[in-house]
């Protein structure tokens, strides 16, 4: 009796920790695109409210890859699947805030928190099929990318950009950029709103920009304290130092979460 409890008990555990492993991933995952500004980033910054949990962890929008053979249904390809990013794939009657931009040359930067062994980053855009009042489907994408980036595995840099030549549209559209990883059967997702000619809805504020330390920019900021929850761009001193939040947290103290943690240090005050 007493054996079989422990072996009870011991499944219990592998099951429990299994759980955690995977509550974890959701949690601490990984990269989005920051610039343009996806809808995740839209959600983080505070432009966009009634995010639910992805204004959190932008960086979390994690699911299959292989799109578009696999990957996440239809309908629920900018929340990658998951129920908790369920905001990201509602169309919000067509008013999600839309970046300008014009066919030819742009620049797509993504923010990784984690680094992973990258197979491609792939950007795909919406055909004359698309209707921005309804979530996103793959009979509204044209399915061969515009834009195509392999990595070899290597890992990406903190900050990644990539120049593509955008093809002619007008109107409203979305680019959905997928990075796909090359040692899991993962890949990150995300939904980019954009109007070519010009007007958009609503202007977007650009991602926080880093100042070079020295130069005193963020020291006016309020200490941090261990207490506080923050979210990403909010700023904090300590020890002395200014730094900003690329997400959601609590707890971590400035300084010592390195190269891909939490806390960007922007000054020395």
């Amino acid at each position: 009796m007493r054996r079989t409890r422990k072996i009870i008990l011991s499944i219990a555990g592998a099951g429990t920790l299994a759980v955690s492993a995977s509550m974890a991933a959701l949690a601490w995952g990984h990269g989005y695109t920051s610039d343009p500004p996806s809808r995740s980033a839209l959600c983080a910054s505070g432009e966009v409210a009634d995010c639910g949990a992805i204004s959190y962890e932008p960086q979390s929008v994690e699911g299959p890859k292989g799109f578009p053979a696999a990957g996440p249904a239809d309908g629920d390809i900018c929340s990658a699947g998951h129920d908790a990013f369920a905001e990201l794939d509602d169309p919000r009657g067509g008013n999600w805030p839309a970046t300008p931009v014009d066919a030819g040359a742009e620049t797509f930067t993504w923010t990784m928190t984690v680094a992973h062994s990258t197979a491609t980053f792939d950007y795909y855009i919406t055909n004359d099929s698309y209707d921005p009042t309804r979530p996103l489907t793959r009979g509204m994408l044209d399915l061969q990318p515009f834009a195509s980036f392999e990595m070899g595995g290597a890992q990406p840099d903190h900050v990644m950009s990539h120049d593509v030549t955008l093809p002619d549209r007008s109107g409203r559209q979305l680019i959905l950029s997928v990075w796909n990883i090359a040692d899991t059967a993962n890949a990150f997702y995300s939904c980019i709103d954009v109007d070519f000619g010009g007007g958009g809805n609503g202007t977007p504020t650009d991602p926080p920009t880093t100042d070079e330390p020295g130069d005193g920019t963020g020291c006016a900021a309020g200490a941090w304290n261990a207490a506080d929850v923050y979210t990403a761009g909010d700023e904090v001193t300590h020890d002395g130092t200014a730094y900003t939040a690329g997400w959601w947290t609590t707890g971590e103290e400035p300084g010592t979460t390195g190269e891909w943690g939490v806390w960007k240090q922007t000054a020395t005050c």
